[in-house]
C-alpha cells in the first residue's frame, strides 16, 4: 500500500487483491566446519544458488570470516517467495583464499546442503549436515538457515492526540497548533510519518463537515485556530510507515504554531517509541512534556512548553500468508481421485488410468505437481488419499468416498509416493464404475475442517484437490457442500484429466460470478479452482502447480481474516531432525 506522508492510511478493502508474493530474509549459520588450513582455521564463505530450469544460478554470497569454524554469518540473503513454486536452494560452503577465487577449487569445498524455500519458510529454523560430493558426510559439519518475512505492511495504527497549555507564540492572539511525527531511521535521517490534518477539531464540541482538498490543492496542515490546549482528529497510519514494524525505533514529535506564509513557529518536541504509545490502549492514557531544548538552556525554572498527550491507541493488524504459516499454521493435503467407468479399463492402454512403466498417466502428473508443493507445509508428510466412483471390495458395492489404501481408520499415506503406491496398488482390486459425485468427499473433508475450526486456532488448513475426468453428476449436492465449506479453513482444486467438455465445471470456480448454493445462498469466499489438465500437457509439471496454487495464500489470508483469528505464536527454534538425509 502506498501510503502519503500527510494523508490518513485507508482501512483494508475487502475486494482489494492480497499481495502473493513476499520477500525472506535468510540468515546462515555454520557449525564444525572441516579445517583445510594447514596453519590456521578455515576461512569460510557462503555461496546461495537457486536452481532455474535446471541448472544452479548462483544467487549471492556472504563475506568471508576470517578462522572460524563455527561461523554466524552477517550477511543477510534476500530472496522472492513463491508458494505455488518448488523454489530448490544450494547453499555452499567454501574455505576462502581470496574473495574473487571463492568456489573455483574443489579443495576448498568444505560441503553443501539443498532444501526448498518453503522448508524453510514452513519450518522457519533447517539445520541439516554438510555433505560433499557424491553424498559423502563433511564430517560433523552442519548449516543452519533461519528465515524471516520482509513484512511490507503488518497492520496501521489509529491513533488520537491532543495537547494542553502549549506555549503562546502569537502576539494579538493565541497558538495556532498542529503536530508532526517522524521516524527516526538507522542512519539517523528522519522521515516524515504524519502531519495532523483536514479534520482537526478545537475542545470537544461537534465535529466540522470534513471537506476534503482537490488534486490540485496542497494539504495544508489543519490547525486548531487559537487554542493551547487543541484536541486532533484521530488518524491512521500503517505500522511500517510509523515505525519500520520495529517497536523500538525512536519516533520524534514536534508541535509547531502555523504560520501562513509557511514560517511556522517552533513550540517544542519529544522523543517516544510506539512501545511506549502502546501504553494508552484501553483506558490508559500517555502523556510528554513537550520541550523547548533553547528554553531549557535559557530559563532557571523552565518545566515544558505545554504536554501531549496519546488519549488512545488502536491496532489493526494486517497479516500475511507467511505470518501464518510461520506461525506454526500446517496445511493439510488431502487428494481425492476419479474411478468412474468413463476413465476406461486400467488394462487398457488408452485408459486415463493405465499405469505406463515409462511415463506416469495424467492423474499420477497432477497429483505430484500439486503435492510436491504442499507437502513442504505439513510436519508429518502423511497426506489423505481418497477414491469415488468404483465398486469396492469386499461387497463391490459402489462409494464415493473410500480410503485408496483400503484401511478406512486411517486413509493417510506417507508422502506423496505413499500416494503414489496406494492408487497403483488399489487400481487392479477395484472395479471401475460411477457416478461422477463429488459432494460426498468434499463434505468429508468439511467435517474434519469444522473440527479444526472450532479450536479457534490458526493451526490447520485444509487443501482438496479432486481429480476427475468428466462433469459431476451431483452438481446441485456439490454446489450445497462448497457454500458450506466456503465457512471453513479449506480450499477445493478441482484438476479435469481427458478430453472431456468441462465447460459446465467452471461454475464451480466462481471467476465469472459468484457460485450460490441451488436454494440461492452465495459462498462466503470464493474457494474452488478448476482447470483442465489438456491445457498443461505439453507444459512442464510446475506450469500447473502455479495454476491451480496461486490462489491459495489468498484463501488462506481471507479466511482467517474474517474470523479474526491472529498467527500462533511461532514454536521455539528446533532443529530439524527429519530432514538429515543428502539430497
Amino acid at each position: 500500500r502506498a501510503t502519503a506522508t500527510m494523508g490518513e492510511v485507508p482501512e483494508p478493502s475487502p475486494q482489494a487483491p492480497l499481495a502473493v508474493l513476499s520477500k525472506v530474509e535468510l540468515r546462515v549459520s555454520c557449525k564444525h566446519l572441516l579445517d583445510r588450513d594447514t596453519l590456521n582455521k578455515s576461512d569460510p564463505c557462503v555461496l546461495l544458488l537457486m536452481q532455474s530450469q535446471g541448472q544452479w544460478m548462483e544467487v549471492d554470497r556472504s563475506e568471508v570470516i576470517k578462522s572460524n569454524l563455527n561461523p554466524v554469518f552477517a550477511k543477510i540473503f534476500t530472496v522472492d517467495y513463491y508458494f505455488e513454486e518448488v523454489q530448490k536452494l544450494r547453499f555452499e560452503v567454501y574455505d576462502s583464499h581470496g574473495h574473487a577465487s571463492v568456489g573455483t577449487h574443489d579443495d576448498d569445498f568444505l560441503g553443501g546442503m539443498e532444501c526448498t524455500v518453503g522448508q524453510i519458510v514452513a519450518q522457519k529454523r533447517v539445520t541439516k549436515p554438510l555433505f560433499l560430493k557424491y553424498g559423502k558426510f563433511a564430517g560433523k559439519s552442519t548449516i543452519t538457515v533461519i528465515s524471516e518475512e520482509i513484512s511490507g505492511n503488518n497492520g496501521y495504527v489509529e491513533l488520537a492526540f491532543r495537547a494542553k497549555k502549549l506555549d503562546d507564540k502569537d502576539l494579538f492572539s493565541k497558538s495556532d497548533p498542529f503536530l508532526e511525527i517522524y521516524r527516526i531511521d538507522d542512519d539517523r535521517s528522519e522521515q516524515l510519518v504524519y502531519r495532523t490534518e483536514v479534520s482537526a477539531r478545537a475542545g470537544c464540541g461537534p465535529r466540522p463537515p470534513r471537506r476534503l482538498p482537490t488534486p490540485a490543492e496542497p494539504l495544508a496542515p489543519q490547525v486548531v485556530k487559537n487554542n493551547l490546549s487543541p484536541i486532533w482528529e484521530p488518524f491512521k497510519v500503517s505500522l511500517n510507515s510509523l515505525c519500520s514494524c520495529e517497536e523500538k525505533r525512536k519516533l520524534r514529535c514536534v508541535v509547531w504554531d502555523y504560520d501562513s506564509r509557511g514560517k511556522h513557529d517552533f513550540i517544542g518536541e519529544f522523543f517516544t517509541t510506539f512501545e511506549e504509545m502502546q501504553k494508552a490502549m484501553g483506558e490508559n492514557k500517555v502523556q510528554w512534556d513537550c520541550m523547548n531544548p533553547k528554553y531549557k538552556i535559557k530559563k532557571r525554572n523552565y518545566k515544558n512548553s505545554g504536554v501531549v498527550v496519546l488519549l488512545d491507541l488502536k491496532i489493526h493488524r494486517v497479516y500475511s500468508f507467511l505470518d501464518y504459516i510461520m506461525g506454526g499454521c500446517q496445511i493439510h493435503f488431502t487428494v481425492a481421485i476419479d474411478f468412474t467407468a468413463s476413465n476406461g479399463d486400467p488394462r487398457n492402454s488408452c485408459s486415463l488410468h493405465y499405469i505406463n512403466p515409462y511415463q506416469p498417466n495424467e492423474y499420477l502428473k497432477a497429483l505430484v505437481a500439486v503435492g510436491e508443493i504442499c507437502q513442504d507445509y505439513d510436519s508429518d508428510k502423511k497426506f489423505s488419499a481418497l477414491g469415488f466412483g468404483a465398486r469396492i471390495p469386499p461387497k463391490y458395492e459402489v462409494s464415493h468416498d473410500f480410503a485408496i489404501n483400503f484401511n478406512p481408520d486411517n486413509d493417510e499415506c506417507e508422502g506423496i509416493q505413499g500416494v503414489v503406491e496406494s492408487y497403483q496398488s488399489c487400481l487392479p482390486k477395484i472395479q471401475l464404475y460411477g457416478p461422477t459425485n463429488v459432494a460426498p468427499i468434499i463434505s468429508k473433508v468439511a467435517r474434519v475442517a469444522a473440527d479444526e475450526e472450532r479450536t479457534k486456532e490458526a493451526s490447520q488448513y485444509f487443501i482438496l484437490l479432486i481429480l476427475t475426468d468428466g462433469v459431476v453428476t451431483d452438481m446441485a449436492d456439490t454446489r450445497e457442500a462448497i457454500v458450506r465449506a466456503s465457512y471453513l479453513p479449506m480450499s477445493i482444486i478441482i484438476v479435469g484429466v481427458g478430453n472431456a467438455d468441462f465447460t459446465d465445471m467452471q461454475i464451480l470456480d466462481g471467476d465469472d460470478g459468484i457460485l450460490r448454493s441451488p436454494k440461492g445462498e452465495p459462498v462466503l469466499r470464493d474457494i474452488v479452482q478448476f482447470v483442465p489438465f489438456r491445457e498443461f500437457k505439453n507444459a512442464s509439471p510446475t506450469a500447473l502447480a502455479k495454476c491451480v496454487l496461486a490462489e491459495v495464500p489468498k484463501q488462506v489470508v481471507e479466511y482467517y481474516s474474517y474470523k479474526a483469528f491472529p498467527p500462533r505464536c511461532p514454536q521455539p527454534e528446533t532443529p530439524d531432525s527429519n530432514l538429515s538425509s543428502p539430497q
